[in-house]
C-alpha cells in the first residue's frame, strides 16, 4: 500500500521543541515534492513549509519563519519538520503530504501555496498541542 506514516508529536510547553517524521511506505519520494500543512480547529489548512526532495530550496511560511524546519533523508525515505520555539498558536493538526512534480521552484510553491491541492499523498494527521 502506498502511503504516507507519521510519528512525533504531542503536548509540549511554549518555548518548547517537537520534532515531526513522515515516512514514505510502497514508494520512494525521488521526484516528489513535500510539504507540512496544519489545520488548526476552525481554520482552513495552512501550508507550514515544502522541499524537493532531491533537497533543493526549501521554503517555510512567514508564520514559522526562523522556527520551523523541513528536511528530508532519501536513504530513510522519510521528511522532517523540527519545530522551535513553539507557541500556543502553533496548536493544530500537522499533516505531511507529496506530489510528484517536474523540477522547479515555482511548481512546488504553486503547490504550497495551494495548501496541498491535489496532493498524490497525505500523512493521517498528527496532533500538535503547545501550552501556555
Amino acid at each position: 500500500e502506498f502511503q504516507l506514516v507519521q510519528s512525533g508529536g504531542g503536548l509540549v510547553q511554549a518555548g518548547g521543541s517537537l520534532r515531526l517524521s513522515c515516512t514514505a511506505s510502497g514508494f520512494t519520494l525521488d521526484g516528489y515534492v513535500v510539504g507540512w500543512f496544519r489545520q488548526a480547529p476552525g481554520k482552513e489548512r495552512e501550508w507550514i513549509s515544502c522541499i524537493s526532495s532531491d533537497e533543493g530550496t526549501a521554503y517555510v511560511s512567514d508564520s514559522v519563519q526562523g522556527r520551523f524546519t523541513i528536511s528530508t533523508d532519501n536513504a530513510k525515505n522519510t521528511m522532517y519538520l523540527q519545530m522551535n520555539s513553539l507557541k500556543p498558536e502553533d496548536t493544530a493538526v500537522y499533516y505531511c503530504a507529496a506530489k510528484n512534480l517536474p523540477p522547479g521552484d515555482m511548481l512546488l510553491k504553486l503547490w504550497a501555496l495551494s495548501n496541498g491541492l491535489e496532493s498524490d499523498y497525505w500523512g493521517q494527521g498528527t496532533d500538535v498541542t503547545v501550552s501556555s
